[in-house]
């Protein structure tokens, strides 16, 4: 009996020094890649810029595509001009998380 459950607690160490090589890689994040709470939190980022952009009188929030990675926010889209461009990154630049605002946003 006693052998029996050295050979289970055995088999049971030998399995996870087997599996955990193979899924922890797929915990963590990379510099493509997001973990799952860096998506989360990217998404809920994502969510409060466009939030803002709404509550503000002068920037169109439909006009501002808007996409999160690790905390660097990118703004894409056209505007009607250079102080909506402007509002825009900083209303975005104030938003709790937010690392870095890439502002790619055209004036047309």
């Amino acid at each position: 009996m006693k052998t029996s459950r050295n050979f289970n607690a055995l088999a049971a160490l030998l399995l996870i020094g087997a599996v955990t090589p193979v899924l922890a890689p797929g915990c963590a994040g990379s510099a493509t890649r997001q973990s799952t709470g860096e998506y989360v939190d990217d998404a809920s980022i994502t969510a409060k810029v466009k939030t803002a952009f709404i509550a503000d009188k002068l920037v169109k929030a439909g006009q501002i595509e808007i996409e999160t990675f690790k905390g660097t926010v990118q703004l894409s889209g056209f505007v009607d001009t250079p102080e909506m461009k402007e509002r825009a990154e900083k209303i975005a630049e104030g938003v709790r998380g937010v690392r870095k605002v890439v502002n790619n946003i055209i004036v047309k």
